[in-house]
């Protein structure tokens, strides 16, 4: 980023909810600890070439100690000889007020890191604060904005929410990548205007891609609702415009910003107990009776074990011509409050099995001990309880007021908006109109016109598990039910449904999820306007979890984003206790979104891109 082009601020975000809790093990062993150390080692090889440019750094790598990080700065800089002034942001750390807990943190907004820059500081450091924070807070120091410039902040912190995780905003993990060559992306930039609208760009001649398919993907991602609430603002994403600014360059404009709510979330997390796994290899046939088989001879070992999770993977087929291909997984996942009970005794027990069980036996690894897991929680707090405080260059401390509020819902509540928004009063417009329907699912071919114009938005104040048949049931898809009070759209004035065809939902549409928690997140986002009238009149909540069977009896909330032709949909408590507790397969859903795009049901024939090879 440094050598690749014209660069202001060069931002690190290092706080993941699982780097919390690793922090706070740190932490454990030693006080001093509790930084991102990758952040020094990283730092060593560019800080005299960020001076020497006059890139200002901004990063949250100092996690539970930032001044413990900051004063680590300032030792690193004198032994390389480059002369940077560091400054820090603290006050986030409430960890005292809860008891039991390993760590809790307030996610503070942006004005503490403003405050740093404002007083010259070259090199700011901050504990939790929001991912998005660490772009909107250089943003506010850059054009001067007060606390009350809603829409500018409000669209600095869209920005931000694009860049926070890299190479995702250019062709990292993205559903359409086949189009692409994204082996080695670039990082994505943003390039921010006085009035918060921003380009989404990356420096030239790096690898990957920026379009309004990847800018939208990471737009929905971990994202809940139409109003995404943050300490300095409410941006309200219904609001985002998308459109093309050149090769590799996505303009991000319209977004509207309220008040910021009245509290700020606060992420905790704990040890939980203690976990162990074993994994058995099944081969070739009767994979079910060699299953139920080991199951039957542990039972005696995990009597009064608190938790013991089988899931059978059925990764074999018929008739392989590998081994590997040939065998099937059975997971054996065991938590309980003493390590004992889920220790050493209890692999080797079943490993032991090994000459008196079924043909074949192996497992994945050898007998380990047990090893602790955490839980994450969130809380709330009121804003004018956390000490939000910048300390300055020189070592002045800068109480941070809390900004002026709505007194609307908490953080962790749905959004009044969950049911959908109203219908937009022009033709939604997402990530670019096509021209033709036959245009691909990522690359819609620009109309002659121009972008569209995005839909008109009420003005806001200042904003497949094995064997489940297949996907969705026959019949559904094509004739599109009415759901959310919208009534069925006809594909061509007067013509009724049109020719459907059983296709995976992800020859037409994207999706991106990952974790909140114990929630999941999942946004699904088509290119055209019909393809989007079909989706979201197709993909109800009852549909989604016909098409995901894990999510059926769990809480499932339905979004409507039709600036960006997109749905996104929160699944409460389908990851129990967080990440680090790792009861499930995929522990923080990130391919929760590829599962659904892989199931099939009936999509109709007119909105899917031809297939490959046929040159129309």
């Amino acid at each position: 980023m440094l050598t690749g082009g014209p660069l202001d601020v060069l931002t690190g975000d290092y706080l993941a909810e699982l780097t919390m809790l690793i922090l706070g093990r740190d932490r454990l062993k030693d006080p001093d600890l509790g930084y991102a150390r990758t952040f020094l080692r990283q730092l060593e090889e560019g800080l005299g070439l960020a001076h020497e440019r006059g890139v200002r750094i901004v990063t949250n790598a100092g996690g539970l100690h930032p001044a413990g990080l900051a004063a680590a700065v300032r030792a690193l800089a004198a032994k390389v000889g480059v002369p940077v002034t560091v400054a820090h942001v603290e006050g986030d750390d409430l960890t005292a007020r809860h008891e039991g807990a390993l760590t809790a943190n307030a996610y503070l907004g942006g004005a503490g890191i403003t405050a740093c820059l404002r007083a010259g500081a070259d090199v700011v450091v901050t504990g939790r604060v929001t991912d998005a924070a660490l772009v909107s807070g250089p943003a506010a120091w850059w054009f001067d904005w007060s606390a009350e410039d809603h829409d500018r902040l409000a669209g600095a912190v869209v920005a931000g929410h694009v860049l926070e995780c890299g190479t995702q905003a250019t062709g990292g993990n993205y559903s359409f990548f086949t189009a692409y060559d994204v082996r080695r992306p670039g990082f994505p930039l943003a390039e921010i205007s006085p009035d918060g609208s921003a380009v989404i760009t990356k420096h030239p001649g790096t690898g990957g891609v920026v379009s309004a398919g990847t800018v939208t993907a990471q737009l929905l991602y971990e994202t809940q609702g139409p109003r995404y609430l943050g300490p300095d603002v409410t941006a309200r994403l219904d609001t985002v415009r998308l459109t093309d600014d050149g090769p590799d360059r996505v303009r991000i404009s319209g977004v509207r910003g309220e008040a910021p709510p009245p509290t700020l979330k606060v992420g905790v997390t704990r040890i939980g107990g203690w976990r162990n796994e074993v994994v058995f290899v099944l081969t070739g046939l009767d994979v079910e009776a060699k299953a139920e088989l080991v199951r039957a001879q542990l039972a005696g070992a995990l009597e009064g074990v608190a938790d013991a999770r089988w899931t059978l993977a059925r990764t074999d087929h018929a008739d392989a011509d590998t081994e590997e291909t040939a065998s099937a997984l059975l997971r054996l996942v065991v938590r309980d409050p003493s390590p004992d009970r889920v220790g050493r005794a209890l692999t080797s027990a079943a490993v032991e099995l090994a000459l008196g069980s079924y043909p074949g036996f192996h497992v994945t690894a050898p007998p380990g001990p047990a090893q602790p897991y955490g839980v994450f929680d969130s809380a709330s707090v009121p804003a004018t309880q956390v000490p939000h405080t910048a300390v300055l260059p020189d070592g002045t401390p800068l109480q941070i007021p809390a900004p002026p509020t709505a007194p609307s819902a908490s953080p962790e509540e749905p959004d009044a908006l969950s049911a959908g928004p109203a219908e937009p009063t022009a033709p939604s417009a997402g990530p670019g109109d096509p021209a033709t329907p036959s245009a691909s699912p990522e690359e819609p071919a620009a109309s002659p016109a121009g972008p569209a114009e995005p839909a008109a938005f009420p003005a806001s104040p200042a904003f497949e598990a094995r064997g489940s048949g297949g996907g969705a049931p026959e019949g559904v898809g094509g004739a599109a039910p009415a759901v959310s009070g919208v009534e069925p759209r006809e594909t061509v004035s007067g013509a009724g449904p049109r020719e459907t065809v059983r296709a995976p939902l992800g020859r037409l549409a994207g999706a991106r999820s990952g974790d909140k928690g114990g929630d999941a997140n999942v946004g699904v986002w088509v290119a055209t306007g019909p393809a989007w009238d079909w989706l979201r009149d197709t993909l109800t909540v009852e549909l989604f979890r016909a098409l995901l069977p894990e999510t059926r009896g769990l809480t499932v909330l339905r979004h409507e984003l039709p600036g960006l032709r997109a749905l996104n949909f929160t699944v409460t408590g389908i990851l129990g206790d967080g990440v680090a507790s790792g009861h499930r397969f995929d522990p923080q859903a990130k391919a929760l979104g590829e599962w659904l795009r892989a199931r099939h049901l009936d999509i109709p024939v007119h909105l899917l891109p031809p297939p490959e090879g046929t040159g129309t």
